[in-house]
């Protein structure tokens, strides 16, 4: 699955010699501290500081040249036409706009401007797309570009965790070189990744933090320094801050990494162990400690809670209720976005997201683990299988069987374990193809590629049959070449070979990347690739646009999910009214005022603190995006929380705080509070309806 070893001389594959007799174990960076004084300024074969190819390497510009390539076609691919996908998330760009208005907007998280809500998600993630809006203006490019960034950031710091794991277990710069850039390659050439970081959902900013406690943790490892491991701490407890408790799915391997392969006595790991939890904890806990002792009538409502309470949000809405199903306030749950089991990763909603390369990486973390059985406890590669391997495992068994809600886009979590494992274990079993088990395993995992991307090719028409096949025959002519009566064939051949299994195993992903990259995305559930000819959820919900043009996919089919359609649904009256935008009645996707409507909210603005307020988050966001100014999102996101109550409402009117009711077709949900519904009732009982642009409103106040 990589190219050719620039070791071979002959038709032989090279047999490297052990880590051991090229790098001290106990120093993996360099020299045994006896010996730094007098081979100062001299080089040993596969010898490497930090993990860095050193200046004077023949070989250390074009290494990162071709890096620069790589991160550079990242960019391209991540920054083409994204301004096509326009607000993207209207959820997240609306707070984006408050919290550019208002730093305690930006501090908390909160939906408008006026702080009447947060969103369902702690702030990191809105920290960074809010600055950007405030200092580049209100434009799908200032909210979308630092996710794309944030992609070329992880690609890149993948690609030197993978480096240096390789650079003493190749005992050659060049290897190691080549194995981080096949990480790198395929983290970017991820169909759900290729989405999510043209996206602005917090998955961009979680997945690059997750990545960044990788490459910490195992630094830590080979360094021996604590920094490094409190560093990983940080920057787990920041992904907390992003999107609450999925970032410890990647915790176990991380910890179980550490006590197998770090120097020192068990005790001393497993203290320093204590050390980066507490880093963690701290990372995390400082911003749930100052909104849990702010009072709550100085800060918005805690959205997703029914309670006002972030403690309530982290442990139910966001936290164990995604694993029982058990989501006070959701409108839908595991039986509504498909059903949990071993193999849910590779059914029609998520395959073509994540699993391409999913059975080839256990395979080549496998054969990791076998050419390592005799390598010293502190191995780097058998850490780094630890690290990517746990990560892939627990999160991959984890989304399987969670039976709460789950999207196709959350995925992108398993990306970096996955590119990590390919790197690495491509270019390792490659190097020591000359054993016998080496071959058949990188045999194995080639053609295994080649037959999950023949699967998944299958289930759209958007390529025609010619590909799968091609992938298909491409990737059993290579692993064929694999096998042990084609490993001493001429160098040439060989070289062959290694190109063929990387087309072969790469090409699928690859065209369901360009696929994503080439059309616009919106509303809240986007998927990658393009439109597949699976039934019910097909696609992965909305095939490109998810449900962000009125639950329709691109083939014009309704897919809104099941438990929602089961819903009572208001007709008139203050729920009736727009649907001119938003799936599910507003709940998934932006509403899209007219020019009429956008001028009357504007009018006498100055005079309100809401121009207006609506049921639902998305519905609030159309508007409030297109105005500029805070719309009350009442409920939340679903409609559900009891934010404000029909008293506090009452009052707010009474007030004069809020110029507009805006009827909406948001649907009441199975749990939760009722509070919306009784707004809604309650306005259209007392205040007469009117209608501007085709929508109908209420004027509350003037």
């Amino acid at each position: 699955m990589t190219t050719s070893a620039s070791t071979d001389t002959g038709s032989k594959p090279a047999q490297p010699a052990p880590p051991s007799a090229l790098v001290d174990p106990a120093h993996p960076e360099g020299d045994a501290p006896r010996n730094r004084g007098r081979n100062r300024g001299r080089v040993r074969p596969g010898s490497t500081r930090s993990g860095t190819v050193r200046a004077h390497d023949p070989h250390g510009l074009r290494h990162r040249l071709e890096l620069a390539g790589v991160l550079i076609a990242t960019a391209v691919l991540y920054l083409w036409n994204l301004g096509a996908s326009g607000w993207a998330n209207p959820f997240y760009s609306a707070a984006a706009q408050a919290g550019s208005q208002d730093w305690t907007a930006w501090f908390f998280g909160s939906s408008d401007a006026a702080n009447s809500i947060t969103v369902d998600k702690p702030p990191a993630s809105l920290w960074i797309m809010d600055l950007s809006v405030r200092i580049f203006g209100l434009s799908s490019w200032s909210i979308l570009v630092p996710e794309a960034l944030m992609g070329v950031a992880t690609a890149w710091i993948l690609y030197l965790a993978v480096r240096r794991a390789a650079a003493p277990a190749t005992g050659d710069p060049r290897l190691a070189h080549r194995a981080g850039l096949l990480a790198a390659a395929v983290l970017a050439i991820t169909p759900v990744a290729t989405l999510i970081f043209r996206f602005n959902n917090p998955d961009a900013l979680l997945v690059l933090l997750m990545t960044a406690a990788g490459y910490a943790t195992l630094r830590s490892i080979q360094d021996n320094k604590l920094r490094w491991l409190l560093l990983a701490g940080v920057f787990l407890g920041f992904g907390f801050l992003t999107k609450q408790l999925q970032v410890l799915l990647v915790v176990p391997g991380f910890a179980v990494a550490y006590v197998v392969a770090a120097q020192g006595g068990v005790g001393r790991r497993l203290l320093r162990l204590l050390g980066a939890g507490a880093a963690m904890v701290v990372a995390a806990g400082w911003w749930l400690a100052v909104v849990e002792l702010i009072p709550a009538n100085m800060r918005p409502y805690i959205g997703g809670s029914q309670n006002n309470s972030i403690l309530e949000l982290t442990l139910g809405y966001n936290g164990l209720g995604r694993l029982s199903g058990q989501e006070t306030g959701s409108v839908g749950g595991g039986n509504g976005w498909g059903v949990p089991g071993l193999f849910r990763m590779f059914n029609s909603e998520f395959g073509g997201q994540i699993a391409w390369l999913l059975p080839s990486v256990l395979v080549l973390g496998a054969g990791l683990l076998w050419l390592g059985r005799r390598a010293p406890r502190t191995d780097p590669v058998r850490a780094s299988v630890i690290v990517w391997g746990g990560w892939v495992l627990v999160t991959g068994l984890v989304f399987s069987f969670m039976a709460g809600i789950i999207h196709p886009y959350y995925a992108v979590a398993l990306a970096p374990g996955i590119a990590g494992l390919a790197g690495l274990g491509g270019v390792l079993l490659w190097q020591h193809r000359a054993q016998l088990v080496a071959a058949i395993m990188l045999a194995v995992a080639v053609a295994a590629a080649g037959l999950t991307a023949f699967d998944l090719l299958g289930s759209t028409a958007a390529y025609g049959p010619w590909l799968r096949w091609l992938v298909l025959m491409g990737a059993l002519a290579a692993a064929a070449g694999l096998l042990p009566a084609g490993r001493f064939t001429s160098h040439i051949l060989q070289r062959t070979t290694a190109v063929l299994a990387l087309t072969a195993s790469l090409a699928g992903p690859l065209a369901y990347s360009l696929s994503t990259a080439s059309v616009a995305h919106s509303g809240a559930i986007p998927s990658a690739g393009p439109t597949t000819t699976f039934g019910g959820f097909g696609g992965g919900f909305g095939g490109r646009n998810g449900f962000g043009q009125a639950g329709q996919n691109n083939t014009g089919q309704n897919n809104t999910p099941p438990q929602a359609l089961q819903q009572p649904s208001t007709q008139g009256g203050a729920f009736g009214g727009n649907r001119q935008g938003g799936g599910m009645g507003g709940l998934l996707g932006a509403t899209t005022p007219s020019s009429e409507l956008v001028t009357a909210l504007k009018t006498g603005a100055s005079k309100y603190t809401w121009a207006a307020a609506v049921v639902g988050s998305n519905n609030a966001a159309g508007y409030q995006l297109a105005t500029e100014l805070p719309v009350m999102a009442v409920g939340g996101f679903n409609g559900t929380d009891p934010s404000p109550t029909l008293q506090q409402f009452q009052q707010l009117v009474a007030h004069g705080k809020i110029h507009y009711f805006i009827a909406s077709g948001m649907m009441q949900g199975s749990s939760g509070s009722d509070a919306p519904a009784q707004i809604a009732q309650w306005v259209a009982a007392n205040y007469p309806a009117q209608t501007i642009g085709g929508t109908t409103v209420y004027a509350l106040a003037g």
